[in-house]
């Protein structure tokens, strides 16, 4: 089973992340705030999937973070924001993916297994 690391400050969104993704399949884990990921108190996933805004910490900043460890550098990020114009921000943190709120769960679950797709085969 893939397992997922969700981080967002919002409870409500990481809970129905959590249904989404385990109705489709997925092992979820969550966090409010990147602090354990900076401090490798957090699991290790096969993807992170990590809100941009995040109170105290940016989720860019924890992208950078992840791309310059040699223990997550390979596991694929996906940013999820509702700001807009966010494409080369996210190509500079190293994320292999964005995806812009609102968005369809659709798009959120077939932007997840192709990264995760993606990340088994290599």
């Amino acid at each position: 089973m893939n397992r997922i690391l969700i981080v967002d400050d919002d409870e409500g969104l990481r809970e129905i992340y959590k249904i989404i993704l385990e109705k489709a399949g997925y092992e979820v884990y969550s966090c409010s705030d990147g602090r354990d990921i900076l401090a490798n108190n957090a699991p290790v996933p096969d993807i992170y999937l990590l809100d941009k805004q995040l109170c105290g910490t940016d989720g860019l900043d924890i992208c950078r973070f992840l791309k310059s460890q040699a223990s997550t550098r390979h596991i694929p990020v996906i940013i999820i924001s509702a700001s807009t114009d966010m494409q080369q921000p996210i190509k500079n943190a190293g994320a292999d993916a964005f995806i812009e709120k609102p968005f369809e769960i659709k798009q959120l679950l077939e932007t997840i297994a192709r990264h995760i797709s993606d990340h088994e085969t290599v």
